[in-house]
């Protein structure tokens, strides 16, 4: 007869806590998880480290919630937690994706951080909490105490839409608006430093904080000092190589670098990105000069006026408040029209196709140098994802870099960082600092299959990708979708795919060349006619990556998606919603668009 099963006993965690543990133990052999039981016993007979305290309930906590694209949601949201603890409250603070929606119902004090990417959609790891409070399911939040903090850029025309809705939507399930939602632009601390100030003082008043709680030492391993280098304080990499990867023929100039990371302490995982501090080129800043008829050294507090141009304030992306501000200086009728309700298509692409020397010339107005740097945005890093694993290079990063160059009718027009880095040559140095991606990793699990979809440079982490597992032994098969124009000018490294297929270290390549044949084909296309061999790799578990344009790709690949779990797995139109948004939570299905 059968044993009886062996009950085990309820862990001493909260239910967040036991999902995080399950997820850091998923894949581990017994050697693992034997080392990982006990490095714990070991942390926990440590002297001076006492055992935590119960959870405090929901009245007597605050939680922090944030959901963030590019990092800066969840530094704010860190420092806001790191301060509230040192006024003694009782905090969590979770990344939007790991909150327990089933807690939502019980809360009392609650902060949302949160960006809004491209024209309007939640940061990636905030898609399932959007869609939980705007759905039938979303619980009456009678008892709720908020405040929303949201990140945007005014060069798109929904600025803070996911905050805005986060808000609104709040207040609608019964919660009480603790004061007022705030709205950052790229410049954000004139905005975010006096919201995490009030929203401290909130939370004290709230919570009535006396003594601060003990801390618990977070389960890692011993580490060294983190690098000094920071977004706010970049290193100055030395450029190694800078290579063209497509074709003479060409209609693009893509470009591999190879930065040294020596000695700096910087590291990074498959996934990250690069910050990149650019200047503006100098031929644009000397077209703006021209336009106003500025002298380029006037002084504008203790730095000339080039300097700020130069480097200092974004001359490449143009804003709503900047368009504001020179609709009334200009008396132009075209741009007041823009910006009244029902534009929003014609602003969209204003901003979309304009400079500010466009605008200077199309809609002349005076501006002196103080009221100019005044009124543009900071000029703010880009963020590239890092085309190399330093398992398999060692202290570099590697980036792959799309020259943005176009004519335009008053003169030749660049993006601000690719003509920055494209025009770098080897021993200049480049000021960057490395953008944790905790949202796209590589599975835990080596014996997973993966599929990475990541047409033009949206290539790049899956470089990154193939290297790890190649350098770790990965057992899991790799398939690779990749598209571009032309196979013959376009194909991103192309002799290290068709090398990795023939050593059987890349599993499946399916290439899609838009522009080859007489009806356009997309890696959309692609996942439509391997459809039944994708969704049995999602079924036997694999990891599904996209990386690449947010506004059209990704909607793309996501509809194509939808449509062949549908097919394949005998789904309609909800349940294949429902199934993707299963494999985003278990993070399984994971994304890097922009």
């Amino acid at each position: 007869m059968p044993a009886a099963p062996v009950a085990l006993p309820v862990p001493p965690l909260p239910e967040d806590k036991v999902d995080l543990l399950a997820r850091l133990t998923e894949g581990l052999d017994a050697p693992g998880l034997w080392w990982l039981s006990g490095y714990a016993a070991g942390l926990a007979a440590r002297p001076g480290v006492r055992p935590a305290a119960a959870e405090p309930a929901a009245s007597a906590r605050l939680s922090i919630v944030y959901g963030s694209q590019t990092g800066n949601a969840k530094r704010l949201a860190e420092a806001l937690a790191r301060q509230a603890e040192g006024a003694g409250l009782a905090v969590r603070l979770l990344r939007a994706d790991a909150y327990p929606l089933r807690e939502l119902k019980d809360e009392r004090l609650l902060y949302v951080v949160i960006s809004t990417q491209g024209d309007g959609d939640p940061p990636d790891d905030a898609r399932g909490l959007v869609e939980h409070l705007l759905g039938k399911r979303a619980p009456a939040l009678k008892q709720l105490r908020f405040a929303v903090l949201g990140l945007g850029d005014s060069s798109y025309p929904q600025f803070n839409a996911t905050g805005r809705q986060i808000d609104a939507r709040l207040a609608e399930l019964g919660g009480q608006r603790l004061f007022e939602r705030g709205e950052a632009d790229l410049d954000f601390e004139t905005v975010t430093t006096p919201w995490l100030a009030r929203a401290l003082d909130a939370a004290r008043e709230q919570l009535k904080a006396s003594a601060p709680l003990a801390t618990v030492t977070p389960l890692r391993p011993a580490v060294t000092a983190p690098s000094p280098w920071t977004r706010d304080q970049p290193y100055a990499a030395p450029l190694l190589a800078n290579q063209r990867l497509t074709g003479r023929h060409s209609r693009k100039d893509v470009r591999h670098l190879e930065l040294s990371l020596e000695g700096s302490g910087l590291s990074y995982a498959p996934g990250d990105a690069l910050g990149v501090w650019p200047h503006n080129p100098p031929a644009l800043v000397d077209a703006v000069l021209a336009e106003l008829s500025l002298d380029a050294d006037t002084d504008v507090d203790g730095a000339p006026l080039r300097e700020w141009l130069g480097s200092r304030r974004e001359l490449t992306r143009l804003a709503r408040p900047f368009l504001q501000r020179h609709a009334e200086r200009s008396a132009s009728p075209a741009l007041s029209r823009l910006l009244e309700p029902g534009q929003a298509d014609a602003l969209a692409k204003l901003l979309a196709t304009h400079q500010l020397v466009d605008l200077l010339q199309a809609h002349p107005a005076a501006w002196t140098a103080e009221d100019l740097v005044a009124s543009l945005r900071p000029l703010a890093p880009r963020l590239y994802s890092i085309a190399s694993a330093q398992s398999a290079v060692g202290p570099e990063a590697h980036l792959t870099v799309d020259h943005l160059a176009w004519d335009a009718p008053g003169g030749r027009r660049w993006g601000a960082a690719s003509h920055f880095l494209a025009g770098r040559e080897d021993g200049d140095t480049l000021p960057v600092y490395i953008e944790s991606n905790d949202r796209f990793r590589l599975p835990r699990d080596p014996t997973r299959d993966i599929v990475m979809i990541g047409p033009g440079t949206g290539v790049a982490p899956f470089r990154g990708f193939l290297q790890e597992r190649v350098a770790t032994g990965a057992s899991g098969r790799n398939w690779l979708l990749f598209g571009n124009p032309h196979a013959r000018h376009d194909f991103l490294y192309q002799v290290e795919w068709q090398q990795a297929l023939r050593t059987g270290q890349l599993h499946r390549l399916d290439l899609a060349f838009s522009r080859d044949q007489a009806h356009k084909v997309y890696v959309q296309h692609r996942l439509q006619e391997h459809g039944r061999a994708l969704y049995d790799w999602l079924e036997n578990g694999a990891h599904l990556y996209v990386c690449g344009d947010a506004s059209r790709m990704a909607r793309d690949v996501e509809a194509a998606l939808l449509d062949l779990i549908a097919t394949h797995g005998g789904h309609d139109a909800d349940a294949a919603r429902d199934y993707l948004a299963t494999l985003q939570q278990q993070g399984r299905y994971a994304r890097d668009v922009y």
